[in-house]
């Protein structure tokens, strides 16, 4: 009997102690079983489609090969051209920034959404995502799970809301995508005789009809994982930011995997970044005598935060371990670029290849790095200008003047109009179109700004930019402890750091931007799956909402 006893205490105290540490067991748990279940095999080389051996016409004489780079959470002060480079300016990105001396400089370039997934399905198709209703991002069933344990564990000082329950009854993560009925550019590129490839991050669904390859992509080569390199690898450095719900929720999701044109998945070879930038390559090498579009959609610089070990090592001058490692996945995309750059001017394309670099929103608050969006307030998932203020430039230099600047606001949503012009492309006509051609404007053919009025929205947190004056709304509903009705009004002429909240001093301004607002609500779609979560985000400091001290300005984010 007492042997009896002292089993069951210990297996009672082994769940106990295990009950308590669920988040961390299952960081390392659900990577085992992920791999017993889907397992990743050996890599697999890419064999990209072989272009013509001989040209037609010389690279100057046919239509522009177009490359888009978009990489991930990369915020306003990640690379030096805008304001010191990775935080706190102890990293220079001499190759992105090069990419705006030789072209345009967008001074004031919006995502079109604060968060990833929304802002890519706009950024391809020319529309507010809202309006096919792709207005939350997708995330894994296990996310609201491990949101809700941490909450249990250790309470928020601003309460957080969670519906595990409707969360397990949503379609599963693959299913959470961009409607097929959507028109990509690539589709559009495609009729005009390119050939399209995508590499990287897709985040738009990934069954039949929701993939690249069914979205107007030729080739794919697919982001199947988040981790940048094996937890273990002898080449890799890891940083972890145990507080936060979404790391330890990528963490527990990561693989190193990567599948083409729909293969199962396969192990890439060495640092992501470098793998990705590798097979960008082989398909500017493929296609060098025909017109081309890449997207190269990096995975960096979103967590998990990995660093290939020599860029850690190169940047020993930086002394916190978390931010040196962030600053090392930002050298590496820097090289990327210079890379890319290389490859076109040797293979005689830089003259007349549009290369476009941006990031799908700003730098994000939970990696708990305080300066990365300075000197702009908020983060990824906010709508202040530091969660949708990004890097933005483009060159060609066969089309654009260098050291051209441009400070009206631009958008995502103007991309596919800018691309497809460039490509003298015919657009849809049978559906409403957000974005304009920036060309002329970029070229001061026409001396006007782009747009007078830009929109964001993820459910209550909505956002109207108009003339200058902004309005930014974050009504969470009927929720007696969150925050109620909350409105902020800037004049972004005067104050374009979002410090004085002038709501309460014009009535009659917020009243006109609500208006807009509200018309432009009514055109938007009903979204395609409901909203499980709505997170507490403080809006100027970094970290978790635990750190609220009463006085602290925040939103809630819905998704």
């Amino acid at each position: 009997m007492k042997k009896f006893i002292i089993i069951l205490a210990v297996l009672v105290s082994t769940a106990y102690i295990g009950w308590q540490n669920r988040v961390t067991l299952m960081v390392q748990v659900v990577p085992i079983l992920k791999g017993l279940t889907n397992p990743i095999g050996e890599n697999i080389p890419v064999n990209w489609q072989q272009g013509p051996i001989k040209a037609a016409l010389s690279p100057d004489q046919r239509s522009p090969n177009i490359i888009l780079i978009m990489v991930d959470d990369m915020g306003f002060n990640d690379i030096s051209l805008y304001n010191g480079g990775a935080g706190d300016g102890n990293l220079q990105t001499p190759n992105i920034d090069a990419l705006a001396n030789q072209g345009v400089r967008f001074e004031n370039g919006y995502a079109a959404n604060a968060i990833c997934a929304p802002s890519r399905a706009s950024t391809l198709t020319g529309r507010y995502s809202t309006r096919f209703g792709f207005e939350f991002t997708p995330i894994f069933k296990l996310g609201p799970v491990l949101f809700q344990w941490m909450e249990d564990i250790n309470p928020s000082s601003l309460p957080m809301y969670i519906d595990t329950e409707k969360a397990s009854n949503m379609p599963p993560f693959q299913g959470l995508g961009m409607p097929s009925e959507e028109i990509t550019i690539a589709e559009v590129l495609k009729q005009q005789g390119y050939q399209t490839a995508h590499i990287g991050k897709w985040h738009l669904g990934s069954v039949k009809g929701m993939r690249p390859e069914d979205q107007g992509f030729d080739e794919s080569l697919y982001l199947e994982g988040s981790l940048y390199l094996p937890k273990n690898d002898p080449y890799v450095v890891n940083a972890t930011v145990p507080q936060s719900g979404i790391d330890n929720m990528i963490w527990a999701a990561g693989q190193y995997a990567a599948s083409f044109n729909g293969s199962k998945p396969f192990a890439p070879v060495g640092y992501l970044t470098d793998y990705y930038t590798n097979e960008a390559i082989k398909v500017i090498e493929a296609n060098r005598h025909r017109p081309f579009f890449l997207y190269l959609a990096h995975w960096g610089v979103h967590n998990p935060l990995q660093a290939a070990k020599h860029d850690y090592d190169a940047l020993s001058h930086i002394k916190d371990h978390r931010l040196r490692v962030y600053s090392a996945m930002i050298r590496a995309l820097d090289r990327s670029v210079e890379k890319i750059n290389a490859t076109l001017l040797e293979l005689g394309l830089s003259n007349n290849t549009l290369v476009i670099f941006t990031s799908d929103n700003g730098g994000a608050g939970y990696l708990d790095l305080k300066d990365i969006n300075k000197p702009y307030r908020g983060w990824k998932i906010t709508h202040f200008e530091g969660g949708i203020r990004v890097p933005f430039m483009a060159k060609w230099p066969a089309q654009i003047e260098a050291g051209t600047v441009m400070t009206d606001p631009i958008h995502h949503i103007d991309l596919f109009h800018t691309i497809a012009a460039a490509a003298n492309a015919q657009v849809p006509q049978d559906r409403t179109l957000d974005g304009v051609d920036l060309l002329p404007y970029i070229r001061k053919e026409i001396d006007q700004a782009p747009h007078d009025t830009l929109f964001w929205r993820q459910g209550y947190h909505q956002t109207v930019l108009h003339k200058g004056w902004k309005l930014i709304r974050s009504n969470q509903p009927e929720k007696p402890a969150g925050s109620g009705q909350k409105q902020f009004l800037f004049n972004l002429q005067d104050d374009p750091t979002e410090q004085q909240n002038l709501a309460s001093q014009y009535p009659e301004k917020v009243a006109q931007l609500a208006r807009l607002l509200a018309v432009h609500n009514a055109e938007q779609a009903q979204p395609l799956w409901p909203s499980v979560l709505e997170v507490p985000v403080l809006i100027d400091k970094s970290g978790e909402p635990n750190q609220f001290d009463g006085d602290d300005e925040y939103i809630y984010w819905q998704n």
